[in-house]
């Protein structure tokens, strides 16, 4: 029996999943951020805990893995990958590859080995492979280099829009009495002192209550959330172009809470229009397995096969990562 190893170092967690050459899950593991830019002693314990815990759980050593495949949070350039090989070799599998998280949410994401994807969610990124395996890498270093976007971007508009419509400065939001209740404060001038005094920064839940002012009618907050989706689109457009994708059918993929939960389509619709002008063929579509099932695809065909029917059917249904 073949046995194929996935992971999924991201920010804030790192998951770990082991199927066989039927596609049945053998092992899990799970732990924290696996991304070296945030702690480098963290996320190499991470990884290795959530590896381990997988290992275990399925009664194999790491020699008994046919492939072992790291997408990770953070393997943007080369100067990331000279501080994760050696943090990778360590953990002893025989053969393996990294790449970054992006690549294995396209791949989860799609039937096809190339296509584009979106990521969204506390942060943005957007990234590419074409048919001939060239790769392309638009954003995810920041808004000083160019990106806009993900919660912790939009939960600044929410609360900067209410104050300034609580100055005069915009009109009046629904957004205002949203982000009172969900912080606790009686009155905008009580949350700007508290905040300004204490050097408060916005909580990454605010973002979810963009979406809600938007259903209800919220012209402030809609307009904030279709900004996302024009830079989104911006995104994905560079990408294709840079890639030589234009006359292509593929698949763009949508990952990240902002992308897969939000409510309404005042994200996605901007996107659906971008992409429609640089590849009138390809598709939007929504990342609806955990972004670790593509890692376990890339570990497969990384052995120079094509992705059997019965691993890719077993496991494509897998919206959700638990232990059980």
């Amino acid at each position: 029996m073949k046995y194929y190893l996935g992971v999924d170092g991201g920010g804030s967690k790192t998951y770990t999943l082991i199927v066989d050459e039927q596609g049945s899950v053998a092992g899990k593991g799970h732990s924290g951020n696996g991304n070296h830019q945030i702690d480098y002693a963290e996320a190499k314990a991470n990884i290795r805990e959530s590896v381990e815990m997988a290992l275990a759980q399925a009664g194999l050593t790491r020699e008994q893995i046919e492939f072992a495949y790291f997408g990770l949070a953070g393997a943007d350039r080369e100067a990331d990958y000279r501080i994760l090989r050696p943090m990778i070799a360590e953990l002893g599998f025989p053969r393996y590859e990294i790449n970054c998280d992006t690549m294995i949410a396209l791949r989860a994401g799609t039937d096809r080995p190339y296509g584009v994807v979106l990521i969204c969610g506390t942060g943005s990124n957007s990234a590419g492979v074409n048919p001939e395996g060239r790769f392309f890498q638009c954003g995810g270093f920041t808004y000083p280099f160019g990106d806009f976007g993900g919660g912790g971007s939009l939960c600044i508009e929410a609360f900067r829009t209410v104050i300034r419509a609580w100055d005069g400065r915009e009109r009046p939001t629904l957004l205002t009495r949203l982000v009172l209740d969900e912080l606790g404060y009686g009155s905008v001038q009580e949350m700007f002192d508290d905040y300004l005094d204490h050097n408060k920064v916005p909580p990454l839940r605010l973002a979810k209550l963009l979406f809600t002012a938007a259903k209800e009618g919220d012209e402030a907050a809609a307009d904030i959330l279709r900004g996302q989706g024009i830079e989104l689109g911006k995104s994905a457009q560079a990408v294709i172009r840079r890639l030589a994708m234009e006359t292509l059918t593929f698949d763009v993929v949508l990952a990240g809470s902002i992308v897969t939960r939000g409510e309404g389509d005042f994200v996605h619709q901007p996107i659906r229009e971008a992409v429609k002008a640089a590849a009138p063929a390809a598709r939007v579509v929504t990342l609806e397995v955990e972004p670790v099932v593509g890692a376990v695809w890339m570990a497969v065909e990384a052995t120079g096969i094509e992705l059997p029917s019965a691993i890719y059917e077993r496991l494509r249904g897998m919206a959700e990562f638990s232990l059980a």
